[in-house]
């Protein structure tokens, strides 16, 4: 807005004690708290503080292996019992199994490589004539690992090659193979091993399915905490830049003030240095305010927001630097809700603030037209723009629009034909006419 209010001459002045404070900061050393400070900070923009462990690789699955192992072992020799007919567990059929598990500890980081490795060592114990079990769990854990990491077509190949090697093995190739005179499989075994097979993908397409969808939600509920945590932030700035633009402005002005009039006017000058003191006490009781709801979010303010009801205030501020505000409200008076009347406070503030700083005219007008629905704020000063330096930070304008725009409102900001420049914004409102 101050750019735009002095014809493009504004500028961005990072003088003063918080421009030195950033020169200080960027070149301090970082005391022995710096870094829980700065997790803390993290946290506050809606960030979670970087683990250098979290970032790693996961771990192997030690735990899980060995008691997948166990029960397998423990399984297959309780299988062999019910199933005389086929080779009894030795050795090498021991080797054998421990050979399919022992790829389950990579599972989670080559889930291809190892689903066919498990797949090929089990055909080869089915080769042998080793009895039917618990050796399928292997598969199913190496499967799951791949479905849940998205590799649903290796995992299938690999099952759909380990049922095909078993056709081969129960109805044409059990002649050669052991164990003797071992006669063809019924084909109706071939119907649990199917449905065996289906399920196994299918319940581990189900665990991935969910497992994304978690994941998706978190990430949103993290992206809405960011989007929160940055609508706050800017907030918080727009709050402290309208708070300290306007009351500095009047400091500065009545400083100037006192410094002319110090030799010859005594009693002027202490009226200078007593608006001062109230302008300062005003904009730190309004920082501490904004303030307040970082160290307590969540609570309710200690002050009032600012509203319309305090234009009396902004108008003798005014005064007191020796710029003229008339008010003319028009329409039926209706109350505006908290968020619409701050900012409608605000954008007049500002808008005065302006006015002060980059405007040669020593009076302005505030219009308050309340309509159907609506309110309508229109500054109006004769000018023209001085073109000097104020300290203004560039942002007054920005400020007004997001306050607009955050209710669906907008904001018109320009030179008038006349010489004058006018801010004029039409605010949406919900609320019920009151007496």
């Amino acid at each position: 807005m101050d750019q735009e209010r002095t014809g493009g001459r504004g500028h961005r002045h990072e003088d003063g004690p918080l421009a030195h404070g950033r020169e200080r900061a960027s070149g301090r050393r970082r005391g022995p708290g710096w870094r829980e400070h700065g997790i803390a900070a993290s946290r506050l923009d809606g960030r979670e503080p970087h683990h250098p462990r979290r970032s790693g690789s996961r771990g192997l699955p030690w735990r899980s292996t060995v008691v997948i192992t166990l029960i397998v072992m423990a399984g297959t020799g309780f299988a062999a019992r019910n199933q005389p007919d086929r080779e009894a567990v030795d050795a090498l059929g021991r080797a054998l199994l421990l050979l399919g598990a022992a790829p389950l500890l990579f599972r989670y980081r080559w889930p291809v490589p190892v689903v066919f490795t498990v797949a090929a060592v089990t055909l080869g114990y089915l080769v042998a004539g080793y009895p039917y079990g618990p050796v399928f769990v292997l598969i199913a854990v190496a499967c799951f690992a791949a479905v849940v990491r998205g590799h649903r077509t290796a995992a299938a190949w690999a099952l759909g090659l380990l049922w095909t090697g078993h056709l081969l093995l129960s109805h044409w190739l059990y002649q050669w193979l052991p164990p003797a005179g071992d006669g063809p499989a019924p084909w109706g075994q071939e119907l649990p091993a199917a449905a065996f097979a289906f399920a196994v993908l299918a319940a581990s397409e189900t665990v991935r399915v969910r497992r994304e969808q978690r994941a998706q939600l978190r990430a949103e509920r993290a992206a809405a905490e960011r989007r929160r945590a940055d609508e706050e932030r800017l907030r918080i700035a727009r709050e402290l830049h309208d708070v300290l633009a306007h009351s500095i402005s009047v400091i500065n002005v009545q400083a100037g003030v006192g410094l002319a009039l110090l030799d010859s006017d005594p009693e002027q000058a202490r009226t200078a240095l007593t608006t001062i003191k109230a302008a300062s006490k005003e904009a730190l009781g309004e920082v501490r305010q904004v303030l307040d709801t970082l160290r307590t979010p969540g609570d309710a303010p200690r002050a009032p927001t600012p509203g319309l009801d305090r234009l009396p205030e902004l108008v003798e501020q005014a005064a007191a630097t020796g710029l003229t505000v008339a008010v003319a409200t028009s329409g039926p008076r209706t109350a505006l809700p908290p968020g619409a009347d701050l900012a409608a406070f605000r954008i007049v503030q500002e808008a005065l603030t302006n006015v002060v700083r980059h405007s040669g005219s020593r009076t302005a007008r505030v219009g308050i037209e309340y309509g159907s629905g609506r309110v309508d704020l229109t500054v109006d000063d004769e000018g023209p723009a001085t073109g000097t330096e104020a300290g203004g930070s560039g942002n007054g304008l920005a400020g007004m629009r997001e306050r607009a725009a955050a209710l669906g409102g907008t904001i018109e900001a320009g030179a008038r034909p006349d010489g004058g420049f006018r801010v004029h914004a039409v605010l949406p409102i919900r609320t019920e006419e009151t007496s």
